[in-house]
This record gives C-alpha cells, sequence and structure tokens, in this order.
C-alpha cells in the first residue's frame, strides 16, 4: 500500500475543508443576524467619536493602550484593531468606520504624547518612507512658488490635529481632560510596578 506524501495543508496543520459552505450565512435566521447586519449604533461621526474616546479613556484601558504603544506597535495597526471591532460589535457601519480612522490616529498621537512617547510608531515602516526622509546637505533648495526664495522644507510631519480632522468639543476635551487622564494613568501603572 502506497504512503500519501504530505501536501503543505497538512505541514501547516491546516484542513481545507473545514471552512463554511458557499451560500452557509443566507441559510441563517433573520431573526439572528449578527450585529454588522443591523442598523449601526452610531451614524453621526461625531457621536461615534464621543462614545470611542469615552472607551480608550477609561483607566485600565488606557494603561493597556499606553503600554502597546509604548512596546512599539504601529498607531495606524491600533486603531484598524479598535475601528474593526467596534465595527463587528454594530457600532457603526463600513463607511464611517473609514471616518473615524484619521480622529482616531489623532486621538492615538495625543495619549502617546501626554504619556511621553517620543519614538512611537505611526505606521510601519515609518523609517524607510522616502517623504518624511531629510535631504541632504548638497541638496539644492527648490524655489516652487518662484518668489526668487528657496521654499522651507518641512523637517517633520505636523501630526496635530486639524479642525477639521476631529470636532471641536473632542479637541476641547482632548486639551482639557485627556493629560489628567493619562497621567492618572502612567502613575497607576507606575504604583502597581512598584508592588
Amino acid at each position: 500500500m502506497a504512503r500519501l506524501e504530505k501536501n503543505s495543508f497538512d505541514e501547516m496543520g491546516v484542513n481545507p475543508f473545514n471552512a463554511p459552505i458557499p451560500g452557509e450565512s443566507l441559510t441563517a435566521s433573520p431573526d439572528n443576524r449578527k450585529a454588522w447586519e443591523r442598523p449601526p449604533e452610531f451614524t453621526n461621526e461625531d457621536e461615534a467619536m464621543k462614545q470611542l474616546y469615552l472607551l480608550l479613556t477609561e483607566r485600565t484601558k488606557l494603561k493597556s493602550l499606553i503600554d502597546i504603544i509604548n512596546d512599539g506597535i504601529p498607531l495606524d495597526e491600533i486603531a484598524q484593531v479598535i475601528l474593526y471591532k467596534g465595527y463587528t460589535e454594530g457600532k457603526y457601519n463600513p463607511d464611517l468606520m473609514l471616518l473615524l480612522i484619521e480622529p482616531t490616529l489623532y486621538l492615538l498621537i495625543a495619549i502617546a504624547d501626554y504619556a511621553d512617547i517620543k519614538d512611537y510608531v505611526l505606521y510601519a515602516g515609518e523609517d524607510n518612507d522616502p517623504d518624511i526622509e531629510l535631504p541632504e546637505n548638497n541638496t539644492i533648495p527648490v524655489d516652487i512658488d518662484g518668489d526668487g526664495k528657496p521654499d522651507e522644507i518641512k523637517t517633520k510631519m505636523k501630526r496635530e490635529p486639524k479642525a477639521e480632522s476631529v470636532s471641536a468639543s473632542l479637541l476641547s476635551r482632548i486639551k482639557k481632560e485627556l493629560p489628567t487622564k493619562v497621567e492618572e494613568a502612567v502613575s497607576s501603572k507606575t504604583e502597581e510596578e512598584e508592588v
């Protein structure tokens, strides 16, 4: 009796036949719909961001979030996980989820800044991005606007939230409340480490 050779599925320990049957989702009862199949909890970007702000600034979650940022996990990946989780819980639809990316990133940047994390990673591969590299000293200055003066080169990406990116109420909360919440989370984290 000939023995069959191992294939790549066997080597990975994956059963290719252990997957949903095509059309299986159409046989589910309409009364037991998934959270993302129902109308979303939020349809307004500002309301969704307020809820997200309150969720992320809870003391225990804020401590964990600061630890994750400090470990070097890119902020865009953290935002993806947070927003996708909200989508699967039925908090918002995919369109609103995409609109929440920029304000969520600004919120994470503010948390990192208030936690004194200077070397946070905005996105994977940020170190090798030619768009944010400084030019060499022998580079000739460029005069794009034609006024006869070399244009200034931005040495660092501006990571401050713009008024159109974050609502005014959320921006004021970030500036007023967030520093104390982050300080409390950081101080309680250091107290736990001492015990």
